[in-house]
């Protein structure tokens, strides 16, 4: 198998982590008038407790909110993370886990308003920070936005980002404070845009290398939420790409789910072509009416107050009724009957989960 660390060409670029990553973060940019996208679990010896507890921001009485800086030592990779911890968690009552991977040129902090209700159901959420690809590839000037842009979508950073979701998993689970109430059994994986990707590829996408095949399955993920994934371009046709997913995935998306930069366009229905493509028994797309593709990050972006609040919470909802459903097994509305009675907000919706599949 040839060396995946190479720098990018143009032959790369067409590749998928390539182009989805640089529409993504140009779109990010625009939306946010910046000045100026088998991961074979660490091996246990490598995983190393919390190296510092920053800082802990927030508490109210359902969860709190822990910021830490762990070290992948066998790749010499600190890797900051943000955890919403629920109250009630212990070893008598132990929680599911969800682990979340953001967008090209995010980080930590965002997509706080899933973290935050994803912990007051009571699942701990995890929010990791991909170096290399995170904020700082906002950094510098105007002139090295670009260069900055293209080595942040690069297929070694794509690798890094499964990487640092299954080392976080192993850290997470080995901490003496966190890992004992913590449901080794209940884990998924959840991320927007370049981190949809990123989970997918957690989640048994496989790609094919001098004929070989390569995949960063982590079997401790039972569960995937995919927010704006972009399509697997330049890799061939996409149902052996994602045929292998087996876990239940919910997928979503909206009408004006749009990445367009000059070269590339990806709309709504790469979106489809996605969900239709994971071969998981499992598995709901929703098409929100309006949502834009960073309307599901924090910032209000290129929509109305009006409907950035509407989709937020049933986002919201709806990843919680999906969550409850597979991993916690808990009772309650099922995730059919959550979209029937909101339908007036989808353009369409589709599958169905049966929950209890862990």
């Amino acid at each position: 198998m040839k060396s995946l660390c190479t720098p990018p060409d143009h032959a790369l670029l067409q590749r998928f982590w390539h182009w989805a990553a640089l529409a993504a973060s140009l779109l990010t940019a625009i939306n946010a008038t910046s000045v100026i996208a088998a991961g074979l679990p660490a091996d246990p010896a490598s995983v190393a407790p919390p190296r510092a507890v920053i800082a802990e921001p927030a508490r109210n009485d359902t969860f709190r909110t822990v910021d830490m800086l762990w070290n992948d030592a066998s790749r010499k990779r600190d890797i900051p993370v943000r955890m919403y911890w629920p109250a009630g968690a212990s070893p008598s009552t132990a929680v599911p886990l969800v682990v979340f991977s953001h967008g090209l040129g995010g980080s930590k902090n965002g997509y706080s308003y899933l973290g935050k209700h994803w912990a007051g159901l009571g699942f701990a959420s995890l929010h990791v920070q991909h170096a290399g690809s995170d904020r700082a590839v906002w950094g510098g000037n105007i002139f090295s936005l670009v260069s900055n842009v293209v080595a942040a979508a690069s297929e070694a950073n794509a690798i890094d980002r499964a990487k640092d979701v299954s080392f976080a998993i192993s850290s997470i689970l080995a901490s003496n404070d966190y890992g004992p109430s913590i449901q080794a059994d209940a884990i998924a994986v959840a991320g927007h845009s370049y981190g949809a990707n990123t989970a997918l590829l957690v989640g048994g996408a496989t790609v094919k290398r001098d004929g070989q095949s390569m995949s960063f399955r982590d079997e401790r993920v039972k569960a995937l939420i995919l927010i704006s994934a972009p399509p697997f371009v330049g890799e061939g046709d996409m149902v052996t790409v994602l045929g292998a997913i087996k876990v239940p995935t919910l997928h979503v998306t909206g009408t004006d789910d749009v990445i367009r930069v000059p070269g590339y366009y990806s709309d709504v229905a790469d979106r489809i072509k996605v969900f239709d493509a994971v071969n998981a028994p499992d598995k709901v797309l929703t098409v929100f009416k309006g949502a834009t593709h960073s309307i599901f990050t924090d910032r209000n972006g290129a929509a109305s107050v009006e409907l950035n609040s509407v989709v937020k919470r049933a986002t919201r909802e709806l990843s919680g009724v999906f969550l409850k459903s597979v991993l916690a097994d808990a009772p309650g509305k099922s995730v059919e009957d959550w979209l029937h009675a909101q339908k007036a907000l989808f353009d369409r919706y589709t599958g169905a989960v049966r929950g209890g599949n862990r």
